[in-house]
């Protein structure tokens, strides 16, 4: 049975993450209906992260078995067809080995936070980016940055409801670029924790309003208790960028 590797792009905000939920929309849901009306199979389709509420893709990676055959790029075409309207896109199909696991391969993943920091309200950014109002120091945000880098118990910055077995993971990236009123928070590892990203960078916000400095924020990581986390970034901006393989 052949299996593809689906690259996708999506708008979280019409759903209630990727998982499939049985009364709420969820962008597992409305691939896995696209693809039942392009082949007539109940398919599961198993993505490489399940991103919350509210969280964009712009390169989901997600794989699944399909009896009937099919050339990689038609599904492809066939799928965006019946995933209209939702704000989903099936930027690429491709025949994989049936070894390919779009969660268990991988081995590196790429989120990226919009941060739009002007007292401005927002227009077109809406649900896109989070607003931030006070003037952020993005450069004491990045120096702080450095001190989660590596690897940690990430307890501090781990959802409470988070299922993951361990704590502990590797933070390869995590930089604050400033463009302008935008503020970009790029981070990358193997794994990351329920609402790990989220956490760490609300709290790095509270660093760059002078809340907190570098030392606060490791010892909230020190901590390693929930309770010693800043704010929570809202779902809005973010991004699952790039899955590696």
């Amino acid at each position: 049975m052949p299996r593809y590797k689906l690259i996708i792009e999506y708008d979280g905000a019409p759903f209630a993450g990727w998982q499939l939920q049985a009364d709420q929309p969820s962008v597992q849901g409305a691939l896995e209906a696209a693809v039942k009306a392009t082949c007539g199979e109940d398919v599961r389709v198993h993505g490489a992260g399940r991103t919350d509420a509210g969280v964009h893709a712009l390169g989901q990676v997600a794989h699944c078995d399909i009896a009937k055959p099919f050339r990689a790029d038609r599904l492809r075409d066939a799928l965006n067809a019946h995933l209209r309207p939702n704000p989903i896109a099936v930027l690429s199909a491709a025949i994989v080995p049936e070894t390919f696991e779009a969660r268990f391969s991988a081995v590196k993943r790429h989120y990226l936070y919009r941060i739009h920091n002007t007292r401005a309200n927002l227009a077109l950014e809406i649900g896109r980016v989070w607003r931030v109002p006070r003037r952020l120091d993005a450069d004491a945000m990045h120096a702080a940055a450095r001190r989660l880098l590596g690897k940690h118990d990430f307890t501090t910055f781990r959802d409470t409801e988070c299922q993951a077995k361990s704590p502990e993971k590797t933070l390869d990236q995590l930089d604050v670029i400033r463009q302008g009123d935008a503020i970009r928070i790029v981070t990358s590892a193997r794994s990351f924790l329920h609402s790990q990203v989220r956490s760490m960078v609300g709290s790095l916000v509270w660093v760059g309003e002078g809340r907190w400095s570098a030392d606060d924020l490791a010892a909230a990581l020190a901590a390693r208790n929930r309770a010693a986390c800043g704010v929570v970034a809202p779902p809005e901006g973010l991004y699952l960028v790039k899955v590696d393989y």
